[in-house]
């Protein structure tokens, strides 16, 4: 029969004291000081960002959004009001339609011919080539000159007769291929898109590098094992975990399609008879050449939307998976 143990003297023991009560909180059991500290650091952190954020990209939208009700000139206040006056226009304006219908043809051409040649160069510059770092350096290379300076250098290339496009075809008995590059309605689009491709493709090119230096090698050493050819392990293995990599490329290159600006304007402006204009080119043509500031924040409105619709929507339907890999990485990483 147990009763209760006394010690030597046959007073009973002192009960046992209570534990300490930790000082640590529910989140994560770290003490109240210490996620006070942690709060006004990330406070500090974002107020400055969000308060530039705020002056420099929301302000000016939404200043653009209340001038685009008026008809406005752009000096003095905006005062005679046309509500939905400018945006009506637009639906009517064969150029911003014409901007429209270029600017698809861009995002096509950029997406059926620069991605994959970009694509095409960065596998061929992953096996082992002699020089092959000069060669990605030269590739890269147009990527870091500004757009003014290319379209300046391909203005000259292009001059008809004297530039080196004609001269060289000249050179080699094709005097007929040659002419006016950018001064044709027919040729001017294409022309740009050559310059586009050799201006950007670089860049997306060290894209799929740093993609492809991320697959793993023995994955392609077992398949070669298994009898897999060159093409399927690149259908099989290579362009399935490329998968995210040719996806942020593809939306880097329809927005840089859809704002296109400096490159049009060195290179043609726009001409001949708006045959190589952007919806960029128009907003500039009619807030800064022609004064008609509401109708130009009309267009830059539209650009915005444009953007932001397709943004949301490749969001939500094209790069949601990647989305969602990346959040279950970061909670197991916790």
């Amino acid at each position: 029969m147990k009763g209760t143990s006394t010690v030597a003297d046959g007073t009973p023991p002192a009960p046992p004291s209570p534990a300490p009560v930790s000082s640590r909180g529910r989140a994560g059991g770290r003490p109240a000081s210490r996620r006070i500290r942690e709060w006004f650091t990330a406070v500090a952190f974002t107020v400055p960002a969000l308060v530039l954020f705020g002056l420099l990209v929301l302000a000016p939208i939404m200043y653009a959004a209340y001038v685009s009700f008026f008809d406005w000139g752009g000096f003095g206040s905006p005062e005679d009001f046309t509500g939905t006056g400018n945006y009506s226009r637009l639906l009517d304006d064969p150029v911003f339609l014409g901007d429209l219908w270029r600017g698809l043809l861009l995002v096509l051409f950029s997406v059926a011919l620069q991605l994959p040649f970009a694509l095409a160069m960065a596998v061929l510059l992953t096996q082992k080539l002699r020089g092959r770092a000069i060669y990605r350096m030269l590739f890269f290379a147009p990527y870091v000159l500004s757009e003014v300076i290319t379209g300046v250098l391909f203005g000259m290339i292009f001059a008809p007769d004297v530039g080196l496009a004609d001269k060289s075809f000249g050179a080699v008995g094709l005097d007929g291929l040659g002419g006016l590059w950018l001064a044709d309605q027919d040729s001017v689009l294409a022309t740009l898109f050559l310059v586009m491709t050799w201006k950007y493709f670089g860049f997306h090119m060290m894209l799929y590098l740093a993609g492809l230096q991320n697959i793993p090698a023995e994955l392609h050493e077992a398949a070669r094992i298994d009898g897999a050819g060159s093409w399927q392990r690149f259908r099989h293995i290579t362009l399935p975990l490329l998968g995210p990599t040719v996806r942020i490329s593809v939306f880097l290159s329809v927005i840089g399609a859809i704002q296109l600006f400096d490159l049009v304007w060195v290179t043609t402006a726009g001409g001949p008879d708006h045959a190589s204009e952007t919806m960029a080119v128009t907003l500039f043509q009619y807030g800064f050449k022609r004064f008609e500031v509401g109708y130009a924040s009309a267009l830059s409105i539209a650009l915005f939307l444009i953007s932001l619709v397709f943004a949301l929507a490749y969001q939500r339907f094209v790069m949601r998976r990647d989305t969602e890999g990346a959040l279950t990485n970061m909670r197991a990483n916790r």
